[in-house]
């Protein structure tokens, strides 16, 4: 329901003659709820900053929702109190608490007319509806940052090493979907080529279960390091997994596989023409 021509008009003269006053009130409650977790400062602009906003649309709009074009810098205003919200760590309940908290002041400020209280009615459905965007808001915001998390872990969690001059290995650890199949593939054949490296080795020891699902991405990365001229080895096939591929029916072909790191360590240095000692085995 719009705020009519009547309260918009009444409520922008009423934040502007009592601005700092409300601002100030509004500030305490705030600080209140965010317990110190906020400077005085930065909080006191954030508000500043919304008080600016809900008064431009006040002053702007005739019968006036959260929607209309008057309304815009608001909604900018409270975009940005959630967002910043969301990454300092604070709830949704706490972000739209910032929003209602200026109800009491307003309240303060205003008389004890009819026309007072019918205004007032009016501006809390408005500020009711303004406390639901930040809801949403803080909500993309937090999807955004989980899925930036995510993708970070992923990244975390598929490191390339180089273990020779010409050898490199991924060591993987944990369940191989595609989303991080398609990170592995990414991360492996860029170090390729910034290496130059004509072997790399796919660790699974740390793979819990290998079925036909992961038996594809472990393949599909492989091509994609042959089409780079890279060899690949496979390695850390412990006999439950070998088990599972042959029961599955899964085909490497020609690609090798070795049953730990070191073997397919040495298996790479000697297809690179290193002669590997007895000695030099163990220490590899």
């Amino acid at each position: 329901m719009p705020l009519n021509a009547s309260t918009t008009t009444r409520l922008a003269r009423l934040l502007d003659e009592r601005g700092d006053e409300i601002i100030k009130q509004w500030t305490a409650a705030v600080a209140a709820s965010t317990r110190g977790r906020l400077g005085e400062a930065e909080l006191t602009r954030q508000l500043r900053e919304l008080y600016q906003g809900l008064q431009a649309a006040l002053t702007a709009g005739s019968e006036l929702t959260l929607d209309d074009e008057a309304a815009t810098e608001l909604r900018g205003s409270l975009t940005e109190l959630s967002r910043q919200r969301a990454r300092r760590g604070f709830t949704s309940t706490e972000t739209a608490v910032s929003v209602f908290s200026i109800k009491e002041p307003l309240r303060a400020a205003l008389g004890e007319t009819t026309e007072d209280l019918k205004a007032f009615v009016e501006i809390s459905r408005f500020l009711d509806s303004m406390g639901l965007f930040t809801f949403e808001a803080y909500a993309r915001t937090r999807e955004e940052l989980i899925a930036d998390q995510a993708e970070q872990l992923l990244e975390l969690s598929t490191p390339v090493i180089k273990l020779w001059e010409g050898v490199v290995a991924i060591p993987l650890v944990g369940t191989l979907d595609s989303a991080r199949a398609q990170v592995v593939m990414e991360r492996l054949l860029q170090t390729l080529v910034d290496t130059g490296s004509p072997y790399a080795i796919i660790d699974i020891t740390g793979v819990p279960a290998v079925d036909t699902q992961v038996a594809q991405h472990i393949l599909k990365t492989v091509v994609a390091a042959r089409l780079m001229g890279a060899d690949c080895v496979i390695s850390g096939i412990r006999p439950q997994i070998a088990q599972t591929i042959v029961a599955l029916g899964i085909e490497f072909g020609d690609i090798v596989t070795k049953a730990s790191l070191s073997d397919a360590l040495q298996h790479a240095l000697r297809a690179g023409g290193f002669e590997i000692s007895r000695r030099s085995a163990r220490r590899a």
